[in-house]
């Protein structure tokens, strides 16, 4: 993303809680410089103001990585050197604009299992089938006195 034909981000927009890293090779930028600073703000007001060293790359190129803080909707700054000398674009000051987080929301299909509805009057039946089969395994069992010999061991 160009700002100006001097000031540029490495990348195509700008986009909140990211990192994106910002080269310089305006008016400060030159092979007597030791040191240019980058001075920043966030929103109109300037907010959570910062500023960060930035690294030479060669004579006239400096760069610097710069954390997007979230929910601000644009980034603005300007330049210094170790003398003090300041580039804020002609007292414009440089601004670019913070782009919101790109959520993308994918549509699942749900599968519905089909099970089969168990009829009312095959539930009568298993019940049935099962009290039956209780009424010949104990009430023998009961008469004979064998259900109670084996409830005392």
């Amino acid at each position: 993303m160009t700002v100006t034909e001097n000031v540029v981000f490495d990348t195509e927009k700008l986009i909140e809680g990211r990192t994106a890293k910002l080269t310089y090779t305006g008016a400060l930028a030159t092979p007597s410089t030791n040191e240019v600073y980058v001075h920043y703000g966030f929103g109109l007001l300037w907010e959570n103001i910062q500023e960060i060293k930035l690294d030479k790359v060669d004579d006239t190129t400096y760069e610097t990585e710069i954390n997007l803080v979230p929910s601000y909707d644009s980034i603005n700054f300007c330049f210094r050197d170790d003398n003090n000398n300041w580039d804020n674009n002609d007292a414009k000051n440089y601004t670019a604009e913070i782009s919101k987080e790109e959520v993308t929301v994918t549509k699942t299909e749900s599968v519905a299992i089909d099970v089969p509805r168990l009829k009312k009057s095959y539930l009568i039946a298993k019940k049935l089938k099962i009290t039956f089969y209780k009424i010949i395994t104990y009430i023998p069992r009961a008469f004979s006195g064998t259900l109670k010999k084996k409830a005392r061991n």
